[in-house]
């Protein structure tokens, strides 16, 4: 089987979270973690054998004192069978392998167990992505790697789907941030650990001409009356299931009580094979 392509420099990943622990910049992990506590209140079952995936293990161990907190690491460190919740906590979008986090996730679950991911997908750092793109092709007419591929929402269930999750969900969290300025935005992404560590990136410093303009234009393009700029951050949560014979399932094909076209109040057309049509 052919391996999925190496997207992550896995080491100056590790690099990033190390320095971003020194003066981390926390607040979409407490936007996470506000959620999973949330959507944890919903489900009418307790947890008492959690592990939560993570490279922010301080934030987490500590909102989860009896969790086994490990990292996103491409093999995960969990036991098959060994856990009713596993929290995937916003670094899913780092995986080399996302659908390989998903099976290795489900695997570890016990029948009934709940799956919990987060990542950033959708039209996060739009604003960036595409001031930078263009100031770059001004400057050294071209372009190099800075912002990892986002996911979308309507691709994501069927990658729970595809890893075998009963009952997958797929919804995002939206947040608009306000900035002072772009070098204020990049010093947070520093501190949450996700500036660019793709394996594809530039290897030497980037041309200081780029960032200036790659500043200016994003002042004339997505700055306010106040001169203060904004980013979009959009987090994905995928919500699945290890399957069990208790959960809901989708009726058989011609298990109906009722037929369509009454339901409709239309009238039914046989087709030449037998078959009817609304």
């Amino acid at each position: 089987m052919q391996s999925p392509p190496v997207l992550t420099d896995r080491p100056a990943l590790i690099r990033n979270r190390a320095r971003a622990a020194r003066a981390p910049v926390t607040f979409l992990q407490d936007e996470v973690l506000s959620d999973v506590q949330e959507r944890l209140t919903e489900v009418n079952k307790s947890f008492r054998s959690v592990a939560i995936v993570t490279g922010h293990p301080d934030f987490w161990r500590t909102a989860f004192r009896d969790a086994t907190i490990m990292p996103d690491d491409d093999m995960l460190m969990l036991n098959p069978l060994a856990h009713d919740l596993v929290i995937h906590a916003l670094c899913l979008h780092w995986a080399n392998d996302p659908v390989g986090q998903l099976v290795q996730s489900r695997r570890a679950l016990q029948a009934d167990g709940l799956f919990l991911g987060y990542l950033f997908g959708g039209q996060t750092l739009a604003e960036l992505r595409a001031v930078l793109a263009q100031a770059e092709s001004e400057v050294t007419g071209g372009l190099s790697p800075r912002v990892l591929p986002m996911a979308e929402i309507r691709d994501l269930g069927g990658l729970l789907q595809r890893a075998g999750f009963a009952l997958p969900v797929a919804d995002s969290l939206s947040r608009r941030v306000s900035y002072r300025d772009m070098a204020h935005l990049i010093s947070d992404l520093r501190g949450m650990g996700e500036q660019n560590a793709l394996a594809g990136r530039l290897r030497q410093p980037t041309r200081r001409g780029v960032f200036n303009r790659a500043r200016q234009l994003y002042a004339d393009s997505f700055g306010d009356e106040t001169g203060r700029i904004h980013a979009s951050f959009d987090i994905q949560c995928l919500t699945g299931w290890a399957p069990h014979d208790s959960q809901q399932k989708p009726l058989r094909p011609g298990s109906a009580a009722q037929n369509l076209a009454d339901a409709l109040n239309t009238r039914e057309i046989r087709l030449s094979d037998g078959r009817a049509s609304g």
